[in-house]
């Protein structure tokens, strides 16, 4: 299952959305009044409830704020990005939105609501609950809700009734998706469609994400015409001893001097000089469209060395992957796991082809890759993860070579206690489905060619070893009579024979 699917999809998903709702509600009772939880929300839902609550967010609370007054909203709309592919939205999902009584709203990169469509009857019982144009959404304003989750989490995201943190919301369904800026890979909106949980239809939060990736493509598409436009006409000249490059007003760098070694990116600020990656000076000339930036070519410097990182992944055994990137604790969806399992084991990089056929075999696609790559940096850092080839700037450790170094030392009660059970077990990769079998095939023949009965008792408690017949059977021929062991293994062995 992708990242995106994971946020979309929930075990409950095959219920009627009122059978549906009840299960959500009783998991929302028992988490928010600390009662009995029998079944725990949904990873993204949990970390946006734990967010939202760290931010004040009362869940009893009505609606959400409103941060722009209804004469500023139309100078905020034609500034906005998203203002040049509205009538492509409106298109593509304004008709499906009157169908099925729901509502189309589209926010900027800081969750407030600026345009809104949608079925008549909806508005105004979706104005008495805030969702109007000039609200903010966001999850310290108002809580878990599919547009500020899918910011927070830069992925398609649907929330159902009781996922909302918001009481209020309960009686409402939503599935959101983010559209990123072409130019700099950040999330300058979200495109959300909304309304009541008995509407709700599946193919719905495929429809969204589909509409948002039209929207990138579209928005990539004018960026392409104007940097095509404005390469026409810039003032690219040599001069002796110098060499030029015309950049964007982000910092992407448009057209430059082949020998000028520049970068893709260069950060800008406000003086009339920058510092590129390589240590060199450049002189910034101000003009309407960017900024001309032009450097001694025989000033270069050798570039500084990066800033040392620490990053240890954990990816074994049947728990959420996690990764500790200079002593802060972060978890992983599946995807993003693969992907730094992938670069961890390959310190000097992978390009976009080699890593789409590790993680999808023949049907690997680069620009899936780049999503990934692009999500991954915004976890741990762009910094830390490098690009052209994709690979890590840090000290790196992982339990799965933790444990093959041990395992390869012959000590295997190092490698059990490193490796939890099988690698990423819900992995698809071949690739990682590869090492997982390797390195459970391993250890299981380092243990039973050891023959010593307290490690073959700890690999038959262990993930990898608990349904293993064979292993089993020799600890039982090993234990000494009278082991108080002897009888759990008794049991063990034969719960094994009858399945």
């Amino acid at each position: 299952m992708s990242c995106d699917a994971e946020h979309l999809a929930d075990e409950d998903e095959h219920l009627a959305p009122r059978e549906r709702a009840r299960a959500l509600a009783e998991t929302f009772d028992a988490v928010l009044g600390q009662g009995t939880v029998r079944r725990a929300p949904r990873p993204v839902v949990s970390a946006s409830w734990e967010r939202s609550l760290a931010a004040h967010v009362d869940p009893e609370r009505r609606t959400p704020p409103v941060v722009h007054a209804p004469d500023e909203l139309d100078d905020l709309r034609a500034a906005h990005p998203l203002n040049a592919v509205m009538p492509l939205l409106r298109s593509a999902l304004a008709g499906v939105a009157d169908e099925v009584a729901h509502l189309v709203l589209v926010t900027d990169g800081a969750g407030h609501v600026l345009w809104r469509d949608g079925d008549r009857e909806l508005l105004g019982r979706a104005d008495r609950v805030g969702l109007f144009p000039g609200t903010d959404w966001s999850e310290g304003a108002i809580g878990t809700n599919a547009m500020c989750t899918a910011l927070a989490v830069g992925a398609p995201v649907q929330i159902h009734s009781a996922e909302h943190l918001v009481r209020t919301y309960h009686s409402w369904t939503c599935v959101a998706a983010p559209v990123h800026d072409p130019d700099t890979g950040s999330v300058i909106g979200v495109l959300d469609v909304s309304g009541p949980l008995q509407t709700v239809h599946p193919a719905l939060a495929q429809l969204v994400a589909a509409t948002a990736r039209l929207a990138e493509d579209q928005l990539r598409v004018r960026v392409a015409i104007a940097d095509h436009n404005l390469r026409l006409r810039l003032p690219l000249s040599r001069r002796d001893g110098e060499a030029a490059a015309f950049v964007t007003p982000s910092g992407r760098v448009l057209a430059a001097e082949h020998d000028g070694r520049w970068p893709a990116r260069v950060q800008l600020d406000d003086t009339d000089q920058v510092t590129l990656p390589d240590g060199r000076e450049a002189q910034v000339e101000r003009l309407p469209d960017g900024c001309l930036l032009r450097t001694a070519v025989r000033r270069a410097r050798p570039a500084p060395r990066p800033a040392a990182h620490a990053l240890s992944l954990r990816c074994t055994g049947e728990g959420t992957p996690t990764v500790v990137v200079d002593g802060r604790w972060i978890p992983l969806p599946l995807r993003l796991a693969e992907v730094l399992l992938l670069l961890a084991r390959h310190p000097d990089g992978l390009t976009g082809e080699q890593l789409a056929r590790l993680l999808y075999g023949d049907r690997g696609n680069q620009t899936t890759v780049r999503g990934e790559i692009r999500r991954l940096r915004a976890v741990v850092g762009a910094d830390l993860l490098q690009t052209r080839p994709y690979r890590l700037v840090a000290e790196v450790a992982s339990d799965v070579e933790t444990a093959g170094r041990a395992l390869a030392a012959r000590r295997v009660d190092a490698a059990l206690s490193a490796c939890r059970g099988p690698v990423l077990p819900r992995s698809e990769a071949p690739t990682i489905r590869q090492l997982s079998d390797e390195l459970t095939a391993g250890l299981r023949r380092a243990v039973l060619a050891a023959d010593d009965p307290e490690l073959l008792h700890t690999f038959s408690t262990h993930p990898l070893g608990e349904h293993d017949g064979a292993v089993h059977d020799r600890l039982a021929e090993l234990l000494p009579p009278g082991d108080p062991r002897s009888a759990s293994v008794a049991v063990r062995r034969a719960r094994l024979l009858a399945d």
